[in-house]
């Protein structure tokens, strides 16, 4: 009996740590891998989020992938003549984190998590419009991604297969050519086009959310990077007459560059990246590549870039003094000031002394410019940066908001990136209308349109003999007043074709000066009165950006683009695409 009693007791000593072996093996909810997440609705709407939450990382357009292409282009300037000075120079050696790394590491984050979206997707029992939404919104940004990533790095992988990233052999990818890239973008934006709603939906898709509207705004502008003048032109006529949703300009310019539920995601935004305003996110300051802390400030440091450190910024970057000058060679019908020069540069203006409240063509009801900035009065114009001088940036900053007296360096500022606006639709359509027929009252009329919101007088066609002063008009007067120091004036660069002619080249240069002398010089340069031209140190193939050596030398399989071999790409540029002569 006692023997029984034993065989017993091992029996249940057996048992019971299998049962325990067996309680062991749970599964953490709280620390969930890609291989049991993403297999439900609601987890693949998860996942979605922390897609949109990779667009607002420091390479993206928390910071450097915004500023990052500003620079590059004519209307903004090195002023620290530190961070950045080597892509404003445009002669990166291809060692440097901030432009050949981050910028490259940052999208690669995007392009990771909308390919395990879209991999999960069709393995998810849910209703079409889900599926179409979830799969839309990824397609979207894995579009957004690629775009970026070859408008700045011209070669780079084509990774769409979530599985690539579990087989070495696959995981280190080779060099795609840039028309092999712009294809998939062309796929994925037409796909999304197909499946988004439009921003009439409401909700969520009016305020941030990816629209078949900026899906159609994002697949016009990469067809027009490849000359597709004709097929960009449909869509963009699509859009203006409301396929895609309702869009409008709105009355004021300068709400395009307010913070504040009543200004951000308005009728004229096809896409801006959201941020949380001033103030209202937690206290953990997170940069790249980190970004999951539930008390993360969720604001982005263009404003720590852009504005004067003179009144607190870092003072990396200034407007060009082309860019005032081109302002002020132009008055509203009304003889005022260009409403855009005040939310694009921080300038004193004596004439905004006597502005302020009038009733003017620009602001029949009443006119808010003034001399106060961060909500003081200045009685001349603040420097961007306190040894070097130049005039500081006020678009994306709350210079002209005075919501507060005080930056707050970092990832504070909260007003929303807007990538893209309708004026850009218009002025694209003339572009378009310009390439294929022009000139013609009907490219006229779309810039027109641009115009009358801030009251300046109608251009007439007969101004316009040829296409190529048509031209001339839209790319260096009224696209760079509309969109100075925004994202994009370096991939129209690019397009353009103008690091690969001569008398573009010297254009660039002349729209490049800029004087290290303390001051914020307004003064036209030349030559002779500049300290130098960003363009000046140009080093062929440097109109992308070099992909970072240690990215080389971690990828067997990669090979460096045109800036890493200092490769000249105006032959290959000229035998596909015709570079509109300047007109002076």
């Amino acid at each position: 009996m006692r023997h029984l009693n034993i065989i017993f007791i091992i029996w249940l000593l057996i048992g019971g740590l299998a049962a325990c072996n067996d309680a062991l093996n749970v599964v953490n909810p709280n620390n969930q891998t890609t291989y049991d997440f993403g297999d439900s609705e609601s987890e693949l709407n998860e996942a979605v989020i922390a897609c949109y939450n990779r667009i607002r990382l420091e390479g993206t357009f928390a910071r450097v992938g915004y500023t990052m292409d500003a620079v590059r282009g004519d209307e903004v300037w090195n002023s620290s003549q530190q961070w950045y000075l080597e892509y404003d120079n445009l002669n990166s050696p291809g060692t440097i984190g901030i432009g050949d790394q981050w910028i490259w590491r940052d999208w690669y984050h995007v392009v990771n998590r909308t390919n395990f979206v879209l991999s999960k997707v069709d393995g998810v029992k849910m209703s079409e419009e889900s599926r179409n939404q979830i799969a839309g919104q990824a397609l979207f940004l894995r579009g957004l991604a690629y775009y970026h990533l070859s408008t700045y790095y011209q070669t780079v992988p084509l990774i769409t297969d979530y599985a690539s990233y579990s087989d070495i052999n696959t995981m280190y990818a080779s060099n795609n050519t840039q028309d092999e890239i712009f294809d998939q973008i062309e796929i994925d934006l037409s796909q999304a086009m197909a499946m988004l709603p439009s921003r009439d939906k409401g909700g969520e898709w009016a305020q941030g959310r990816a629209t078949c509207g900026a899906a159609a705004g994002y697949m016009a502008r990469a067809l027009m990077f490849r000359h597709k003048f004709e097929e960009a032109y449909q869509i963009l006529k699509d859009i203006i007459a409301g396929k895609y949703g309702r869009y409008a300009l709105t009355a004021d310019f300068g709400d395009n560059f307010r913070e504040g539920a009543a200004y951000e995601n308005n009728p004229e935004s096809l896409f801006e990246v959201q941020f949380m305003d001033y103030g209202t996110g937690g206290t953990d300051e997170e940069w790249t590549p980190v970004n999951i802390s539930s008390q993360a400030t969720q604001g982005h440091a263009v404003e720590s870039n852009y504005a004067s450190q003179e009144l607190g910024s870092w003072g990396d970057l200034a407007g060009s003094p082309w860019l005032y000058n081109l302002f002020r060679k132009e008055t509203c019908t009304d003889g005022f000031l260009d409403p855009r020069l005040y939310w694009t540069l921080v300038t004193y203006e004596e004439e905004y002394n006597s502005y302020t409240g009038l009733k003017t063509a620009a602001y029949p009801n009443g006119d808010p410019r003034c001399n106060i900035v961060y909500q003081t009065e200045i009685i001349r114009t603040p420097l961007s940066n306190n040894a070097q001088g130049g005039i500081s940036i006020a678009k994306f900053t709350n210079a002209r908001n005075n919501i507060y007296s005080t930056i707050t360096n970092g990832l504070h500022c909260g007003v929303n990136l807007r990538l893209m606006r309708y004026s850009d639709v218009l002025l694209r359509a003339a572009e378009c209308e310009n390439e294929i027929n022009g000139p013609t009252q009907t490219a006229i009329n779309y810039i027109n349109e641009v115009r009358r919101r801030v009251a300046l007088k109608d251009l007439q066609l007969s101004d316009f003999p040829t296409a190529d002063a048509l031209f001339e008009q839209i790319a260096n007067v009224e696209r760079p007043k509309e969109f100075g120091c925004e994202n994009g004036r370096g991939i129209d660069l690019l397009r353009w074709g103008f690091f690969y002619s001569q008398d573009r080249l010297d254009q660039l240069i002349e729209h490049g000066y800029y004087k290290l002398d303390g001051k914020a010089s307004t003064e036209e340069l030349t030559a002779e009165t500049a300290t130098a031209s960003s363009f000046q140190y140009y080093y062929k193939g440097h109109e992308y950006f070099p992909i970072f050596q240690g990215t080389l030398d971690a990828n067997p399989n990669l090979e460096g683009n045109s800036a890493n071999k200092n490769e000249d790409n105006s032959i290959a540029f000229k035998s596909r695409w015709n570079i509109r002569p300047r007109v002076k």
